[in-house]
């Protein structure tokens, strides 16, 4: 799930920004009568039994955070993924001969097939279990089923079905790069430029059509179809490290320990997930396979260790894979390595539905699909930890 903390002057304010409307489509009208008593969604404190509003709140966003990526990953693994552990959704034989995409993956990592599937695998598992718990709590689940109207990839290995989401048309927030290797903190007023520009790109093969290019002799591939694996393995990064600090932000609310117990464990997964793919998107941007141009695209990916975009250097390094201790609390106390950002400002459920729309993982979905997104959202983010 990503996040909006990007290179903008002036952080968003969330309660400005709900005013203005949260989402397109005229969602905010929604999220007005929400907010006009006043009154959080709060948790009741319950050990068993019925769920807390707020505690039912903030899984079914989670659920439905899940849902998306599940949608998302299914389409990655569909024509990227491969291994014995495939969804049922990706009808492939175990070891199939592989295709283009799923060349220019393994150039950044020769198991990145391997951690696509596995990757999809995860998340279908925490939708599943986050509804079934939900229910098991007396809660009610998450169906977004009725908003899988987009029309996915046309290419050789996908199912044909209709999506929730868009991955052909993205702005990749990549500023996540830069911030895991900075030592200051968004949720202190930090802002980070774009790694590398990606906006309006695709991140999967849309046609049989971008499987084919211009071979490239310093990798196995070419040029067209590589650039598109790069632009997913940023996508991969941007998705990932937003869940991890969505996960890290609803558990400051939870009051229930079991639900605490669930978003923990899950968020820890997401974090798993993310350091992964920080390497991965790093291997995109350093010998051998770059630097190198897409003729097609027009997309050039630099080689970060000799031609680093930014400076210092270090701040685009792509060896640096671990998160770089920054400030945290307060800066006068010494730097750590966290998971960053923490807050709802940045971190929130609100904020995570706006950074996917900025994406352009929604083109062409309803205002219905927003307003039900941006309903979870509010009250997930209006819920609050009691004490027992």
């Amino acid at each position: 799930m990503e996040n909006p903390v990007n290179n903008t002057k002036r952080p968003v304010d969330r309660r400005s920004f709900m005013k203005r409307g949260l989402l397109a489509g005229g969602a905010a009208t929604v999220g007005a009568g929400l907010l006009a008593k006043g009154t959080p969604a709060r948790a009741q404190g319950l050990l068993g039994g019925k769920l807390g509003a707020g505690d039912a709140a903030i899984l079914r966003f989670l659920a439905a955070a899940e849902l998306i990526e599940a949608d998302l990953w299914t389409q990655y693994a569909e024509l990227g993924g491969i291994g014995n552990d495939q969804p049922i959704e990706v009808n492939q034989n175990p070891n199939p001969p592989l295709n283009n995409y799923q060349i220019a993956l393994s150039n950044l990592d020769t198991d990145g097939p391997q951690y696509i599937t596995s990757n999809t695998l995860d998340e279908v598992s925490h939708a599943a279990f986050l509804n079934a718990y939900l229910k098991s709590r007396g809660a009610e689940p998450v169906d977004l089923t009725q908003f899988e109207t987009l029309p996915g990839s046309k290419a050789t290995g996908s199912s044909g079905k209709l999506r929730l989401t868009n991955l052909m048309n993205l702005n990749v927030d990549t500023s996540w790069f830069v911030r895991y290797r900075s030592t200051t903190n968004p949720d202190l007023g930090a802002t980070f430029p774009q790694a590398i520009t990606l906006n309006g790109v695709t991140a999967i093969p849309r046609t049989d059509a971008d499987f084919n290019g211009v071979s490239n002799p310093n990798f196995k591939g070419n040029n067209h179809i590589q650039a598109i694996a790069n632009v997913a393995a940023f996508h991969f990064g941007a998705i990932e490290q937003g869940g991890s600090s969505l996960y890290a932000a609803m558990s400051q609310k939870v009051s229930d320990p079991e639900v605490l117990q669930i978003t923990l464990g899950i968020g820890g997964d997401e974090i798993a997930h993310f350091l992964e793919w920080v390497d991965f998107a790093g291997n995109g941007v350093q010998q051998t396979i770059a630097p190198f141009t897409d003729a097609t695209s027009g997309l050039t990916f630099p080689d970060f260790f000799n031609n680093p975009p930014l400076q210092p250097a270090s701040l685009v390094q792509p060896s640096l894979i671990f998160p770089v201790p920054c400030e945290f609390i307060n800066s006068n106390l010494p730097h750590v390595a966290i998971i960053r950002p923490l807050t709802d400002r940045f971190a929130g459920a609100v904020a995570a539905v706006k950074s996917l729309t900025a994406s352009g993982l929604f083109i062409g979905q309803s205002r219905q699909f927003f307003q039900t997104l941006e309903i979870m959202a509010l009250e997930a983010d209006a819920a609050v930890r009691l004490l027992l």
